[in-house]
Formats: structure tokens, C-alpha cells, sequence
């Protein structure tokens, strides 16, 4: 089969995929996203299933009418089509939605901290602000080092976990880098954290829309303990977003959240939890949100997720090639494999700051990416090689330019004709630099 063919029978499912946006000579033209990373376009199927069940949307649980009975089945049968997805374990995890990815790890952040000890918890230099900040405050938290080329330090991770010397509650870290693409060997990571009594947490963000994922390997070693993700980056937009884990994890204790929906009981003195997930999920559930999700899931297992990873690899490979054929582009990360990543590409033109590139290439062409640190700024600087001297100046002036890189991100309705534009377009930049510098 060819993949690149068979893919391009699935480019339609995007809605709004051949939209026209001004550009700066007041021409309209074919909207390219490359920004797929932040957030991907809504699905055909996802909108037309939305509008299709508006008419039975109704509240969801203790309902007596139909339209609610309804509602609260699909949501509650949801947690299952989520499940298979990652191959998680119906007996032992639970399912538990939430806004986003951020909201997840916030959410987990809060249930593991017992409150009497401060617990270690080793994430990477890598993480996206989402899965470094909401640890800081209740655990003592410390970093993986990465190699030259921004990967995670498989050696250090071991040295960290016997320094510790089980005192290491969690290993927080990136399925995919949101800067780089790179793909953290997560089962690997899995069996060495197990191996120290400690349990992991992977942000799928990056990884889940792209990637085959398996929380439940062949070796019982390697399997994931926790997964996050968010919807709005698998082509389900209304804000839904998933934290998978043990039960038993979220059985302890007091809820992140409290309110109407996560008890069994209350009085003005005491207060009986539900049980997991309805404990963790307070207030009116996002059952659109959580339908778009799993109407989402049933596309992408149509198309294969298998399939999916293979066309984005070939689109970063091919783009990764034209883009080292323009001197003055600086790429970053691994630019050589594009199998060891998801299609994310950082680069900087030389002698133009990242900001400008960015609006140049919407300006010019309609061609719509991402600048910046992408919030996950110690990564950034790390690849950048920004000293400590260069960060307290921006810490004392926070509204200097900061130092950072353009993002290209493909989904898997992107094609080869759009980066034959965008590099057109990049060599067109860099033949005029004065216009710009």
C-alpha cells in the first residue's frame, strides 16, 4: 500500500480543510495550518455526529427523562472506547475527564501529594510548563538531564532514582517533545521507574493523536502507570481532556475538586466520597466535549493510528530534507530519524527573529505556525544555548524579545504540496533578509 496515496483520501475529513484567508497583498489563499501541534482542526465526523446528537443532549446522571438516560449511557460507555484506545486495563484504571492535558496533570499533581512529606518527583528539562509547574509546589521535584541533541539521559534517569534511594514517588515525562517531536522511550523509562518503585506519568499530548500508544506492554515491566491528553489536539475541539490511572490511586483522600456530583453523602459535619471517577468529576460533566472525543477516537482507528504515523513521518523526512537545502535555516533536535519523532520541527532563520518569520509566512502565503518557547521555555533555552547570564536579563526585563524558534507541526490531513510552499516561501524570505533585518 502506499501510504502517501491512501492518506490523501483523508484529507476531506477536515472541516474547513480548503478555506481561503487574506494574505497581505489582499489575495485570498488556501489556508495552511503547520500550528497542529497547539491545537488541530475539528473532524467532519466529529461536527456531524455533534449536531446529529444535539437534539438528545440532556444532563447526565440521576436524570429520569430518556434524553438524559441516554446522555448519561454514552458518557459513562465512553470511558471504554477511551480505554481500548491506549489499551489500558479495565479492571484497574480508571478513566477520569477533565479539561486538558494541563488540567490532567494539575489534577494527578494533587491526589498523589499525601500532604505530611514532601515526595521526590523526577520529570525532564524537556516537559512542557504543564507537566513541570503543578509539581513544584507540593513535591520536591528534580531533572532528568538530556544529551547534546535535547534526548533524555537513560543513565542519569537511573543515577537520580538510586541517589534517592526510594524516596522517588513519581517519573513524570513527555511522550513526545511539544519543541522538538523527539519520542521519549517511555516504556524504557516505565521498566527502570518500576525497577525503583516508583510509577509514571506520561503526557500524551504530543503523543496520543500521532502514535500508537500501549499502556499494557507484553513485559508487565514496561507499562504506563498514568496517561494524560487532550482532545483539542486530536481534532476534538469543546474541551475535553483525559486522565487515566490506577483506581485505588484515586479512591484515597479528598478530591481536587469538590462539588455537586463527587459524593455519596453530606451533612454540616461529615462527608462520604463517591467513588472513582464521579468523585474526580465535579459539577455538570462536558458530554460534548467527551462525544467529540470519542467520535474522534472512531475516525482515527477508521484511518489507523498505524497508518497515521507513517504518513507523518514521511512528511517531517521530506520536509526535514528541503529545509536543510536553505544555508540560513538552523534546525534543532533530531534531524536526521524522522522515525524516532512525531512531525514537529524547530528552526530559526539567521538574522531574523522568530516572531517576524512567523508573520511573514501568514502574511505571505497563509501559511499559519507557531514561534516562540511553546511553553516549555528551560527546554528552549537549553537548545539555544542561552546562558544564565542572557536569562536574568530577561528576568529583569520581561518584555525584551525573548530569545526563541519557529514550530512547523503537521496533522495527517497535511500534504506534500503544502511544504513545497512553505519552503518556497522560506527561500523567498531568505533571498530578501534586508527587507526584513
Amino acid at each position: 500500500m502506499d501510504i502517501n496515496l491512501y492518506m490523501q483520501r483523508y484529507r476531506s475529513l477536515i472541516y474547513g480543510v480548503d478555506t481561503l484567508v487574506p494574505i497581505k497583498n489582499g489575495m485570498l489563499v488556501k489556508a495552511i495550518n503547520f500550528d497542529n501541534a497547539a491545537t488541530t482542526p475539528p473532524l467532519v465526523p466529529v461536527i456531524k455526529e455533534i449536531v446529529d446528537f444535539a437534539p438528545w443532549y440532556s444532563s447526565v446522571h440521576r436524570g429520569t427523562g430518556y434524553k438524559s438516560k441516554l446522555s448519561s449511557y454514552l458518557f459513562e460507555e465512553s470511558r471504554k472506547d477511551v480505554l481500548n484506545f491506549v489499551n489500558g486495563d479495565p479492571e484497574k484504571s480508571v478513566v477520569i475527564y477533565v479539561k486538558n492535558s494541563t488540567e490532567a496533570i494539575n489534577m494527578l499533581s494533587y491526589t498523589l501529594c499525601d500532604g505530611v512529606k514532601k515526595c521526590v518527583v523526577l520529570s525532564t528539562s524537556m516537559e512542557h510548563h504543564s507537566n513541570d509547574l503543578p509539581w513544584r509546589e507540593r513535591f520536591n521535584i528534580d531533572y532528568i538531564e538530556l544529551d547534546c541533541n535535547g534526548k533524555v539521559s537513560i543513565d542519569d534517569l537511573e543515577y537520580k532514582l538510586k541517589k534517592y534511594n526510594g524516596s522517588v514517588k513519581l517519573v513524570t515525562v513527555a511522550g513526545a517533545s511539544n519543541v522538538t517531536g523527539h519520542k521519549n522511550p517511555i516504556h524504557k523509562i516505565a521498566e527502570i521507574a518500576h525497577k525503583y518503585n516508583a510509577q509514571i506519568c506520561v503526557d500524551g499530548a504530543q503523543l496520543v493523536p500521532h502514535s500508537p500508544i500501549n499502556m499494557r506492554p507484553e513485559n508487565p515491566d514496561e507499562h504506563i502507570d498514568y496517561i494524560v491528553f487532550s482532545a483539542h489536539k486530536m481534532y476534538a475541539p469543546f474541551g475535553a481532556g483525559v486522565l487515566i490511572g490506577p483506581k485505588k490511586t484515586f479512591e484515597k483522600g479528598s478530591p481536587a475538586f469538590s462539588g455537586g456530583g463527587t459524593v455519596k453523602i453530606v451533612t454540616h459535619k461529615k462527608v462520604l466520597w463517591d467513588d472513582p471517577p464521579s468523585k474526580e468529576e465535579a459539577g455538570t460533566p462536558n458530554l460534548m466535549g467527551v462525544f467529540a472525543l470519542t467520535r474522534a477516537i472512531k475516525t482515527i482507528n477508521m484511518i489507523g493510528i498505524e497508518n497515521i504515523e507513517r504518513y507523518e513521518q514521511n512528511l517531517t523526512e521530506y520536509a526535514l530534507e528541503k529545509l536543510k537545502s536553505i544555508p540560513e535555516i538552523k534546525l534543532y533536535g533530531n534531524t536526521q530519524n524522522a522515525n524516532e519523532k512525531v512531525g514537529i520541527i524547530p528552526f530559526n532563520i539567521e538574522g531574523i527573529y522568530n516572531r517576524v518569520v512567523a508573520e511573514i509566512l501568514s502574511d505571505e502565503a497563509g501559511i499559519a505556525v507557531r514561534n516562540g518557547c511553546f511553553c516549555a521555555e528551560p527546554y528552549v533555552q537549553k537548545l539555544l544555548n542561552i546562558g544564565q547570564k542572557e536569562i536574568d536579563k530577561h528576568i529583569k526585563n520581561p518584555t525584551m524579545p525573548r530569545p526563541g524558534m519557529v514550530r512547523i507541526s503537521f496533522g495527517f490531513y497535511n500534504n506534500f504540496e503544502e511544504i513545497d510552499t512553505l519552503i518556497q516561501t522560506l527561500t523567498w524570505i531568505c533571498q530578501n533578509k534586508d527587507l526584513y533585518t
